[in-house]
C-alpha cells in the first residue's frame, strides 16, 4: 500500500506532462493550419484545385513553395497543377538561373538527370522569370525543384509555351495589375496508356493547360490547352479553350469556392474580349 501511494505523485506528474504536451501539440497544429490556410488563400484565388470525383488517381498532396503551390501526385510521379499570383506593382531583381534539384518531399526520386536522353525538356509549371520578378530570388530558386517540372517536347517548351509565359508577364500582368495563374499537365484519358508512356518514373503528359484569371467581383478568364505535338510557331489564340474544357480533360475542379452563378459564367465560355490577344498571338519568343 505504501509503495502504491509513493508512486501516485509520479503518475500524476506524468499525466500533467502529457496534458501539457498535448496542449502544445494542439496549439501548434492550430497555428500551422491557420498559416497554411492563409498561404493557400494568398497563392490560389477561390481555393486550390480539387477533384470532380475521387478516384485512386486523384490522390495528391499540396506542396507549399515560396511564391507558388504545387499539387503533387505520387501516383503519376508528376505535378498536377501549379498555382501562383502575379502582381504588376512588385518588381524584384531577377538573378541567374539556379540549378535544377530534387525535391525531397516527393515519395519517388525525381532527379535533374531523370529526363536525360529522353527527348523531353524539364518544363517549368511555375515559370522561372515571372516568379522571380514578382516574388524574388528565394521563390525563383524553388521553381527549379523537380516537383515543379513535367516532360515537355522542345518545340513546346522553348517556343510556344515560352511565348505564352512572356505574354502573361510582359503584357497581361501590366494590363490588369493582378493575375491568378493555374497551370499543369493533361494526361492520356486511359491510365494504362499513361503507365506505358513514362520518362523513368514520371508519366509523360499529352498536353498542357494554363488558366489566367483577373480576380475581382466580376472576374474574367482566359485559358489555353497546348498539345505536345506543336511546331512552336503557331498563333497563341489557336489554343484558347474554356475552363470547363480543361476540367473535363483533367478531372480537376478549379476555383471551387466561387459562387455557382459566377462559376458558370467564368468557366463555361470562351471570351477573349479585352485581353488584346490578337495583338500578341504571333509575337516571337526569345528563342525564335
Amino acid at each position: 500500500m505504501l509503495q502504491r501511494l509513493l508512486r501516485l505523485p509520479s503518475w500524476r506528474g506524468s499525466l500533467r506532462r502529457l496534458g501539457i504536451a498535448a496542449l502544445f501539440a494542439a496549439v501548434g497544429s492550430g497555428l500551422w493550419y491557420m498559416e497554411e490556410r492563409e498561404v493557400r488563400e494568398r497563392l490560389s484565388w477561390m481555393g486550390v484545385p480539387t477533384w470532380e470525383r475521387l478516384t485512386p488517381l486523384s490522390v495528391h498532396r499540396v506542396l507549399r513553395n515560396d511564391g507558388f503551390l504545387v499539387g503533387w501526385s505520387d501516383v503519376r510521379v508528376s505535378p498536377l497543377w501549379a498555382s501562383y499570383v502575379l502582381y504588376a506593382d512588385r518588381v524584384a531583381e531577377v538573378g541567374d538561373r539556379p540549378g535544377f534539384r530534387r525535391d525531397w518531399r516527393t515519395l519517388w526520386p525525381v532527379t535533374p538527370d531523370s529526363y536525360l536522353r529522353s527527348g523531353y525538356d524539364r518544363g517549368h509549371l511555375a515559370p522561372n522569370y515571372a516568379i522571380a520578378r514578382v516574388h524574388g530570388p528565394s521563390a525563383q530558386h524553388d521553381t527549379f525543384l523537380m516537383s515543379n517540372m513535367a516532360p515537355q517536347r522542345p518545340d513546346l517548351n522553348r517556343r510556344l509555351w515560352q511565348r505564352l509565359e512572356e505574354v502573361v508577364i510582359d503584357r497581361f500582368v501590366p494590363q490588369y495589375g493582378t493575375l491568378q495563374v493555374i497551370t499543369g499537365p493533361i494526361f492520356a484519358s486511359e491510365f494504362t496508356q499513361g503507365m506505358l508512356n513514362r520518362v523513368g518514373l514520371v508519366e509523360v503528359p499529352v498536353a498542357f493547360y494554363k488558366i489566367l484569371v483577373v480576380p475581382g467581383e466580376h472576374p474574367r478568364a482566359l485559358a489555353f490547352v497546348m498539345p505536345q505535338s506543336v511546331r512552336g510557331d503557331e498563333p497563341l489564340d489557336r489554343f484558347v479553350v474554356s475552363i470547363d474544357r480543361i476540367e473535363t480533360l483533367t478531372g480537376l475542379d478549379f476555383f471551387p469556392d466561387l459562387p455557382e452563378a459566377v462559376e458558370r459564367e467564368l468557366e463555361g465560355r470562351v471570351d477573349t474580349r479585352g485581353w488584346g490577344l490578337e495583338a500578341v498571338a504571333d509575337l516571337p519568343g526569345c528563342f525564335d
